[in-house]
C-alpha cells in the first residue's frame, strides 16, 4: 500500500523476525520503497543493522500490543 511494503513477523521466535526483515531490505535493494514491520516488540537488535544498510527505522501507530516501525532508506 502507500506506506510501502508490510512484513508481519509477529509470533516469530528470534532472531526469524530479523533475519525475515533483513532478506526484505536486501531485496529491495536500491529501490526507493518503505517497509512496514509488524513485530511484537521492539526489535533493537535491527536498527544497527539498518544503519549500516543506509536505511532508518521510525515508529508508526499500530494495533494494540504491536510494535511498528516503518523502514525507509536514509537520505
Amino acid at each position: 500500500d502507500e506506506q510501502g511494503e508490510h512484513i508481519d513477523v509477529r509470533g516469530l521466535a528470534p532472531p526469524q523476525p530479523l533475519v525475515a526483515i533483513l532478506r526484505l531490505v536486501h531485496e529491495l535493494g536500491d529501490d526507493d520503497a518503505a517497509v512496514v514491520v509488524h513485530h511484537d516488540r521492539d526489535p533493537v537488535l535491527l536498527y544497527p543493522q539498518l544503519a549500516e544498510l543506509a536505511w532508518a527505522a521510525e515508529r508508526i501507530d499500530g494495533a494494540p500490543g504491536e510494535v511498528r516501525p516503518r523502514l525507509t532508506r536514509s537520505a
